[in-house]
């Protein structure tokens, strides 16, 4: 399983109490939110770059995002359904805010 690297935490594995736990969890959800922000900056310029609002809505990027993102969580010794329920919800999330995003734009 995949060990967490260059974050300010000590590693999972060398976890004795639950606040250590905590800690832990709570470090690496500030790291996943400003992840996301991110992410989404990336929604926006393809709001702005893309065409038409039908192209927002691209199945088979989707698709490919999700397969590449299931290889990445096998290689991590995560489930399959953790990373194909997650990102299902990340990317319709992803969908809905570039649809936002390109209407008040144009």
């Amino acid at each position: 399983m995949a060990e967490q690297k260059n974050i300010n935490i000590i590693p999972s594995v060398e976890c004795e109490t639950m606040v250590d736990v905590r800690a832990g969890v709570d470090e690496i959800d500030r790291q996943l939110v400003k992840l996301l922000a991110v992410r989404f900056g990336y929604m926006r310029a393809a709001a702005r770059i893309k065409p038409n609002r039908e192209a927002v809505r691209d199945e088979p990027r989707k698709a490919q995002v999700k397969d590449n993102v299931r290889i990445l969580a096998s290689e991590a010794g995560l489930p399959d359904a953790l990373s194909d329920q997650l990102w299902e919800i990340l990317i319709e999330s992803s969908i809905e805010y570039e649809f936002n995003a390109y209407d008040k734009g144009r």
